[in-house]
């Protein structure tokens, strides 16, 4: 089993392109590597390396889940910004949406790997992913992501290469029309990272803190001194969500403070963003991923699900210091 699990990481980032959630991502992974378990008296390297035959069982799993599913989406790829005010809207099931995932528990330690794969599993990428028919989706990512050759996917798909290479190419041509609201809408390429929308290098530790600083007192201003001018916000499982500093501006005055009080505990990165968990009165509120472009954020998501924080290794309470002056 052990061998098995050195492939975990690399199995649950494939899963979570396909799927788009976390949890999903995490039982599917746990059934290849059941199924992979029982079957091992009757897997043959002759035929195939443990690898291949992993991801086959892999994406037999992955198109299994995605038989009848809806597509996930983010709240920007379910119609236009809304206005600032009470009325956020029903709230939509957990299944419409893309769902965080921790990095370390899909990227891989190789520093020179690192800084593409993380683009790989930026939200708005994987929401893009998520436009493509599944088998289309799966010969994408093996080839354009994992970089598989033609007839490695040929041959885990049980198909010619001349059908790997039409699929190739209508996911690509799909992905080219998919509306750019915010973030990928591309795979991003192994070259030329600066002119990857998003990708910004390392973030400014001094720029998170400042924005933590901000959250926890309820600054309004200084919180959007911190914005890029069309910075995003949204909260799943609300379909709202707005654009531009100044309607954030407006949205958090108008909400009397509904947040104040709240505690930011670090949780690592998240689809690779910087990512907080989110105590009220000591409970766990919601997971609050920050996205940063250059030296401003960009966009911010508040996942408004308690079960993200085990996930992502958070406490179910917090009881930390008080803050100067409460």
């Amino acid at each position: 089993m052990e061998e098995l699990e050195r492939h975990r990481a690399e199995l649950t980032g494939y899963c979570y392109r396909m799927l788009g959630s976390g949890f999903e991502a995490e039982d599917a992974v746990q059934e290849t590597l059941v199924k992979a378990w029982r079957g091992l008296d009757r897997y043959d390297p002759d035929r195939a390396p443990l690898r291949s035959w992993l991801f086959h069982i892999a994406t037999n799993v992955c198109l299994d889940m995605l038989r009848g599913a809806q597509r996930r989406a983010r709240a920007m790829d379910l119609g236009p910004a809304g206005s600032p005010g009470p009325d956020l809207g029903p709230p939509l099931p957990g299944q419409a949406w893309i769902t965080p995932i921790p990095d370390r528990r899909v990227l891989p330690s190789d520093p020179a790997e690192l800084a593409v794969e993380r683009e790989t599993v930026r939200l708005a990428f994987v929401a893009a992913l998520q436009h493509l028919p599944p088998r289309q989706r799966a010969v994408l990512i093996l080839r354009d992501v994992l970089r598989w050759s033609a007839a490695e996917v040929a041959e885990l798909l049980e198909g010619s290469v001349a059908s790997v290479n039409s699929a190739l190419q209508r996911a690509r041509a799909t992905l080219s029309e998919v509306p750019a609201r915010d973030g990928l809408s591309e795979v991003p390429a192994r070259d030329g990272l600066s002119g990857v929308p998003g990708h910004g290098g390392e973030v400014d530790r001094r720029l998170l803190e400042r924005y933590v600083d901000a959250f926890e007192w309820y600054d309004v201003s200084g919180l959007v001194a911190l914005l890029h001018e069309d910075a995003t916000m949204s909260m799943p499982p609300f379909a709202w969500w707005l654009r531009g500093r100044e309607d954030i501006r407006k949205a958090m005055l108008a909400a009397d403070a509904p947040c104040g009080g709240s505690r930011l505990v670090p949780a690592g990165t998240a689809n690779g963003s910087p990512a907080f968990g989110q105590y009220l009165g000591g409970e766990p509120f919601a997971l609050l991923v920050v996205e940063v472009s250059g030296d401003r954020v960009s966009g911010t998501t508040t996942y408004l699900d308690p079960r993200l924080f085990p996930l992502f290794g958070l406490p179910m309470s917090f009881a930390g210091p008080p803050r100067i002056g409460e």
